[in-house]
């Protein structure tokens, strides 16, 4: 059962991936929740280089997981805007665009990034 559901996220991942690429003029803002912790990343997919991220890994974030996605969606458009970063695309890994991933998007773009 395990199994088919990573299956499926895979597939899923895949197939937003093969539309979703960045450029230097637009990078793509890379999203990852897991149980425990939210990482986002800015990419600049032509060079394969990161070019600025936020993560609530070792870091003293509290409240639940709707609060720490807002946490790190402001503290990505910081970290783009200082690379003077301000258009992104969106990559949502597969995942539903609801809850998490919603308040992390709202987040960025209540602070500035435009997508």
């Amino acid at each position: 059962m395990i199994n088919q559901a990573l299956a499926k996220l895979n597939r899923r991942r895949a197939r937003v991936r093969s539309k979703v690429s960045g450029t230097p003029l637009r990078p793509r803002l890379s999203v990852k929740i897991t149980l425990m912790h939210i990482t986002a990343q800015v990419i600049d997919d032509t060079t394969g280089k990161t070019l600025a991220s936020a993560s609530t890994i070792g870091q003293d974030v509290t409240g639940n997981m709707t609060a720490k996605a807002t946490w790190v969606g402001e503290k990505i458009a910081v970290a783009a805007k200082a690379k003077k970063i301000k258009q992104v695309v969106f990559d949502r890994n597969g995942r539903i665009y609801h809850g998490r991933l919603h308040a992390l998007a709202e987040a960025a773009r209540g602070a500035g990034l435009e997508f």
